[in-house]
């Protein structure tokens, strides 16, 4: 729409449009949010949560028209055909750029329920999103490290049990949750630094999914396996603003979730743990080929 500004000022504009775009849905989220809080009748709640979701989808929407103000990303969607507002899902994706989200958020949006993310504790402090992220009932974690465990035994599983807790709202209203296995995003440098055995993979953490299905207790039946391709260079956030991320592949496959993975101990049961990892390992070799194909069917359509 705005082609003819140099790509710098196309990611200015698109930028101060989604500031403004959250400046603005904060004022709702917050003022429901307090009502919420003020009267605290089960039904209440459920419609405060309903509506703050409502604010949510339609904040990501306008997000979605300033992308577009750049110039709109072709976006070759495959096997979003079968998805289900109203399914509980588990969303697990590979991780290349911070223009990931964005991309998954525009791709989801009102196709499946909201994608919420397991966070760190310490990000509740990040100024709007914080709050915003804890009005919307976005769960989090503060996990400990095995070596403070080992100083302070009584709070093993305390970690769980509180994220638990945390996900008690998510059995009430349908939910996507998402978990980006390989923990960060992929560069050359870190996939080297692993010694990783994928060709466009770090390899996967499988003990945060692990933890992720423990704490929904089994509630998370079925898994979106998203596959993010990207054709251009450049795919950093401020590229997908300026409008230089042009071309991209979005593959899904839904997959069923092992009913024993909602209950198992990654943590202390040996058998568990080898049975997720080699179930997780299995996807990352299926995604790992398929990247390549994607790769190789976008270097022959050119």
């Amino acid at each position: 729409m705005l082609s003819f500004l140099p790509a710098p000022l196309r990611g200015l504009l698109a930028f101060l449009v989604m500031a403004l775009n959250t400046i603005i849905a904060m004022v709702p989220l917050l003022i429901i949010t307090l009502f919420r809080l003020a009267i605290p009748v089960k039904a209440w709640g459920k419609l405060c949560a309903w509506l703050l979701i409502k604010i949510a989808e339609s904040w990501i929407f306008v997000n979605g028209v300033a992308l577009s103000l750049s110039g709109k990303a072709q976006i070759d969607l495959q096997g979003a055909d079968d998805l289900h507002y109203q399914g509980w899902y588990l969303v697990s994706c590979n991780h290349q750029s911070w223009s990931d989200i964005l991309i998954l958020q525009q791709v989801f949006n009102r196709k499946v329920p909201m994608l919420k993310f397991f966070l760190k504790q310490e990000l509740i402090w990040v100024p709007l999103m914080g709050v915003a992220w804890w009005a919307l009932d976005f769960p989090f974690m503060k996990r400990h490290s095995k070596e403070f465990l080992e100083k302070h035994p009584e709070l093993k599983g305390k970690d769980l049990e509180t994220t638990q807790k945390a996900c008690e709202k998510f059995k009430e209203l349908p939910v996507s949750v998402m978990n980006f296995l390989e923990g960060t995003r992929f560069t050359k440098a870190k996939h080297d630094a692993q010694g990783s055995p994928y060709q466009h993979l770090l390899k996967p953490k499988s003990g945060g999914i692990a933890f992720v299905l423990s704490a929904m207790g089994g509630q998370l039946r079925s898994m979106l396996d998203v596959t993010i391709v990207y054709h251009d260079k450049t795919i950093g956030f401020w590229d997908l603003l300026c409008g230089r991320v042009r071309r991209l592949t979005v593959h899904i496959v839904e997959r069923p979730i092992p009913e024993s993975f909602g209950s198992g101990d990654y943590e202390n049961d040996p058998v568990f743990r080898a049975e997720f990892q080699k179930w997780v390992n299995q996807l990352w070799q299926e995604k790992d080929a398929l990247i390549t194909t994607i790769k190789q069917e976008s270097v022959t359509s050119n």
